[in-house]
């Protein structure tokens, strides 16, 4: 019903996380009705974001020097680490514009049933940046099994290295019902409570 290169192009477009047969349709006449300025543009970030993009030496952040922007800021502390799973987690920290630290991205989290052992991860790099004066770590990893796991391995790892080590806070959501919560969020939300 449709040419050959639209449907190749509905195909790939598929592969998006998300992306189901409609979708991808309507992104492929979408992308028909770009002139072909914007069509070039998109090519070349596509092929950019591609070729140009790596991870910090430092952190793991994404990049496209050697260090990232956030590892080569002489303003930021230096002394504290956050270690997150993954990019995205950077990114969401940075949106709160209340951290002034460095991160270290793990790329994802350790889980005996995928087959993600600590070898996986880039856990040996957190280790040599420990032994550089680093003053407290950060353990932000999500509220998960997985992530609790990770969390919980980190913390032995480091705990003769490094002076302090934290987990980010769980709880209850703002504007949250408890009878909505399950029990892994009360439970970190009663091991958490702060004196009022």
């Amino acid at each position: 019903m449709y040419p050959n290169i639209l449907l190749t192009l509905i195909e790939n477009l598929r592969k998006l996380p998300g992306v189901g047969a409609k979708t991808a349709e309507r992104y492929a006449f979408a992308l028909l009705n770009l002139s072909d300025e914007e069509i070039q543009t998109l090519a070349k970030a596509l092929v950019d974001s591609k070729t140009k993009l790596h991870f910090c030496q430092m952190c793991g952040n994404i990049t496209d020097k050697d260090i990232c922007l956030i590892c080569s800021d002489e303003k930021r502390d230096h002394s504290t680490v956050c270690v997150v799973q993954d990019v995205k987690d950077v990114v969401a920290i940075e949106r709160i514009k209340q951290y002034k630290g460095v991160y270290h991205v793990l790329h994802g989290v350790i889980s005996t049933s995928k087959g993600i052992m600590p070898d996986d991860l880039s856990i040996d790099s957190l280790m040599k940046r420990v032994s550089d004066g680093i003053e407290e770590v950060i353990l932000a990893t999500n509220p998960t099994v997985e992530g609790e796991m990770t969390a919980l391995y980190l913390a032995k790892r480091l705990e003769s290295k490094v002076g302090k080590i934290t987990r980010l806070a769980h709880g209850l959501p703002m504007g949250a019902h408890m009878d909505y919560a399950d029990e892994l969020t009360l439970i970190k939300a009663m091991e958490g409570r702060q004196k009022i």
